[in-house]
């Protein structure tokens, strides 16, 4: 069973569809028992950082993604849901993530408009299942204010915005992607057709 997370601030409904276009099995819950029998989750978002975390808290459903993650399950965090996979967010405070991935979630310089919004070239930074659909340079589509700030050996795409904007990140069975893979078009829809591929048909990729 394949579960998206639904804590109240998710972007449900357009992941949800772009999920189906591709026969993607899947169930949207924020029942406990559903998330712990889960093969796969993905976790989606929009929204603010502290809001975010405060839903996943009031549930104890952080304490479950964790669980789940650290015994191998994959998380597939899109926007929001990226960000919060980090260990400290910076948006209106300091505040705790998942920890499941090391850096911090940062404001993006006031040299360049912010929010970040509409449509940026992605540099592929190294090979990766998740982005063997993707050629150097291909667009999609970010909205956001904060970026993370993380390892580059994490970093599977980025873009250029006045600073480097990791786009796909990856440890392992941790995977985050910082654009809107839902309205990014067909470049969008074969990063979720290769984590079909790779990831819910297949056993777990070791890049």
């Amino acid at each position: 069973m394949n579960v998206v997370v639904d804590y109240g601030l998710g972007n449900i409904e357009s992941v949800r569809l772009a999920l189906n276009d591709l026969n993607i099995d899947l169930v949207v819950s924020d029942d406990y028992e559903t998330i712990k029998n889960a093969k796969t989750l993905i976790l989606p978002g929009v929204g603010a950082f502290r809001d975010a975390m405060s839903r996943l808290k009031e549930t104890g459903l952080d304490k479950l993604l964790v669980e789940r993650v650290n015994s191998g399950v994959p998380i597939l965090g899109i926007c929001l849901g990226m960000q919060l996979l980090f260990e400290t967010s910076y948006e209106d405070g300091e505040h705790k993530g998942l920890g499941l991935l090391k850096g911090s979630i940062e404001r993006i310089p006031e040299n360049v408009k912010v929010p970040h919004m509409g449509w940026n070239s992605l540099n592929l930074d190294k090979q990766d299942d998740l982005v063997k659909y993707l050629n150097n340079g291909d667009f999609v589509y970010y909205v956001h204010s904060y970026y993370a700030v993380c390892d580059k050996d994490l970093i599977v795409a980025s873009s250029d915005y006045g600073v480097n904007i990791p786009g796909i990140v990856r440890d392992k069975n941790i995977m985050g992607i910082q654009f809107h893979p839902e309205k990014s078009s067909l470049i969008g829809l074969n990063i979720l057709k290769a984590y079909k591929e790779t990831i819910i048909d297949e056993p777990i990729s070791s890049n």
